[in-house]
């Protein structure tokens, strides 16, 4: 008797077993595609901005989507942190009435930004901002900026990060 289920355990195994395997799917040649993909990988853009936290400036990334000019990226700096930054206890010193911002390249990696109000109205911590995140956006590091507004300008700097 328990040979008589065994063989029939087995003859139910094999057979769904070949129902599995048989699928539907039929034997073909290669089929041609075409040449791989080629070309240059779109790379991932980040964007730092040196927000102050517990009286410090320290650099935050955020991912983007494009390649920022640096004075939109002075824009971001101007209109502080986002609410994941917040969270962490970022804050800006650099206020939104300074901007519009421009930015100018001079030689030997020297880039002026020109703000909308005056430089010496600036917190340290401001100034200190503003260099760190404009040469971060250079490429050729370390770069020396000078930050100038209405007609006052402080002298050039290097971010000390």
């Amino acid at each position: 008797m328990r040979i008589g289920l065994a063989r029939r355990a087995l003859a139910a195994g094999l057979v769904s077993l070949v129902a599995v395997a048989g699928c539907g799917v039929q034997p073909s040649g290669v089929i041609p595609a075409g040449p791989p993909p080629s070309g240059a990988v779109a790379p991932t853009m980040t964007i730092t901005l040196y927000l102050v936290k517990n009286g410090r400036v320290s650099a935050v990334t955020r991912p983007g989507g494009r390649l920022l000019s640096p004075a939109d990226t002075l824009a971001l700096l101007a209109a502080g942190p986002i609410a994941r930054e917040q969270a962490h206890g970022f804050t800006t010193d650099v206020p939104p009435e300074a901007g519009p911002f421009s930015v100018t390249e001079k030689p030997a990696s020297h880039l002026v930004v020109t703000l909308s109000t005056p430089a010496r109205e600036l917190s340290t911590l401001a100034v200190e901002q503003i260099v760190c995140t404009v040469a971060a956006t250079a490429p050729e590091s370390p770069a020396q900026v000078t930050v100038v507004g209405a007609a006052q300008g402080a002298d050039p700097r290097n971010c000390p990060g």
